[in-house]
C-alpha cells in the first residue's frame, strides 16, 4: 500500500503521519519524488481500510493498494517515477535510471590473466566505458569447460579497477563466497542460471552494493520482477534488470533470442533500470552491433558489451566477444544514434558532475503491500 501526498506537505506533518501510521502493524518508509512524496506501508496491510488511512490528513491525496505479485519492484510503488541507482566508482559517480545517459560496460567473459584484463580495462576506459565486467566464477554447461579462476581472479580485477579506476562488476554463484566478491565488486552480478536461487537473491538482498539481476534462460518477465522483488525485500533497493537473452524454438542462428520488447514492457511495469546484453543475447559477434542499437532505440538505460583482445583464443565464449577494432565502431555507432534520439552516452566527464540524491528509500522485508 502507498499513500500519495501532497507536494507541499510540510516535515512536520510527514512525521506526524508516520507515527498516526504506527498504530498498525507495518513499517512506514518515505519515498521522495520530483512530482509527488510517496509514503510506503510494508507489513499486513490487508486489513487495513483506505478510508481510514485518508482521513488521517489533509496532506493525503490518495491512498492506493498495489495488486501486483512484484510490491515494491512495481511502477505504483513509486508512483510512476523511475528509481536511481547510484554507483560510487573510483572515477566518480555513474547513474542507472530513465532519465540518464546511457551507461556502457565492457569486458570479457572471463578473467584469464592479468595482462589481459588490464589490457581491456585500459582500452574500455579510453573508449568512454564506466565499468569493467569480467568473471571470477563461472557457471558452465559443462563440468569440464573452464570454469573461472575465482578468487584469484577477483585479486586480478581488483588490480584493474585501481589501474583505470573503473567500476568493477562481477558475478557471485554462491552464498559462501559474496564477501570475497562484495569486496572487489562495485556492482554484484546475479547470474541467469541463479535468478531463481532464492537463498543467494535473500543474502545479496542484505548487502549494500548494487545487484545485477539477469533474466533467466526461460523465465516470463514477472518471475523475473519477482526474483528482483526477494532482493528490494530484504531491504537492497539498488536492483538494476538485464536482458540477456531468453530460450526459444529456434537457436540455431542465435545462442538465445534476445526479447527487445522487454524493455517497453518493463517501463509499464518497474521503476527499475534497465541493462541489455546483446553479447549472451544472440551468441555471434557479427549481430551484436545491431542488436545494441536496436536497445538503445528501444530505451534501455545501459548496454553491456562482451569484449576481447583476442576472441579466437578466450577461454570462455570467445564467438561472441567483440575485437577492440568492433567495439570501437560500435561505440561511435551508439553515440551517434544516441544523439538522433536526444539521448547521450555516458562519459567519464560527466561522472564528477552526478547530483546524488539527498536521501534514498529503505526497502524492507514484506508480508503484503
Amino acid at each position: 500500500m502507498i499513500i500519495v501526498l501532497k507536494k507541499d506537505s510540510s516535515a512536520t506533518e510527514i512525521e506526524r503521519i508516520h507515527q498516526e501510521l504506527s498504530r498498525w502493524n507495518v513499517t512506514t518508509t518515505t519515498i521522495p519524488g520530483k512530482q509527488k512524496i510517496v509514503i510506503g506501508l510494508v507489513g499486513d496491510t490487508a486489513n487495513i481500510d483506505t478510508r481510514q488511512i485518508q482521513a488521517l490528513s489533509s496532506s493525503i491525496e490518495q491512498v492506493l493498494r498495489i495488486n501486483k505479485p512484484f510490491k515494491q519492484a512495481s511502477q505504483e510503488f513509486r508512483y510512476g517515477e523511475p528509481s536511481e541507482v547510484v554507483v560510487s566508482t573510483p572515477n566518480g559517480f555513474v547513474v542507472f535510471g530513465q532519465n540518464h545517459p546511457i551507461v556502457h560496460i565492457a569486458g570479457p567473459c572471463s578473467v584469464e590473466n592479468e595482462e589481459m584484463i588490464v589490457q581491456t580495462a585500459q582500452f574500455a576506459k579510453a573508449t568512454g566505458a564506466s565499468f569493467l565486467r569480467g568473471g571470477a566464477y563461472k557457471p558452465r554447461t559443462s563440468p569440464y569447460a573452464f570454469q573461472g579462476h575465482g578468487e584469484s581472479a577477483l585479486g586480478l580485477l581488483a588490480t584493474a579497477r585501481e589501474i583505470t579506476g573503473l567500476g568493477i562488476i562481477t558475478e557471485v554463484m554462491d552464498t559462501a563466497d559474496l564477501e570475497k566478491v562484495a569486496s572487489v565488486a562495485d556492482i554484484i552480478q546475479i547470474g541467469a542460471r541463479n535468478m531463481q536461487n532464492f537463498s543467494l537473491l535473500k543474502q545479496v538482498g542484505t548487502t549494500n552494493k548494487p545487484i545485477l539481476l539477469k533474466r533467466g534462460l526461460s523465465a516470463t518477465i514477472e518471475e523475473w520482477l519477482m526474483a528482483a522483488e526477494y532482493i528490494l525485500a530484504a531491504g537492497n533497493p539498488n536492483v538494476i534488470l538485464c536482458e540477456r537473452g531468453i530460450r526459444s524454438f529456434d537457436q540455431q542462428y542465435t545462442r538465445n533470442t534476445l526479447d527487445i520488447s522487454a524493455i517497453p514492457v518493463l517501463r509499464s511495469l518497474t521503476h527499475l533500470p534497465i541493462m541489455i546484453d546483446p553479447s549472451h543475447g544472440t551468441g555471434r559477434s557479427e549481430y551484436v552491433s545491431p542488436m545494441a542499437l536496436a536497445a538503445i532505440a528501444a530505451g534501455a538505460d545501459s548496454i553491456m558489451i562482451e569484449v576481447h583482445p583476442n576472441p579466437t583464443e578466450a577461454l570462455s565464449d570467445g564467438p561472441q566477444s567483440l575485437t577492440f577494432e568492433q567495439y570501437e565502431k560500435l561505440m561511435q555507432q551508439m553515440n551517434n544514434i544516441s544523439k538522433v534520439l536526444g539521448r547521450c552516452m555516458q562519459t567519464s566527464e560527466m561522472l564528477n558532475s552526478v547530483h546524488l540524491p539527498k536521501f534514498a528509500p529503505t526497502l524492507f522485508p514484506i508480508a503484503s503491500i
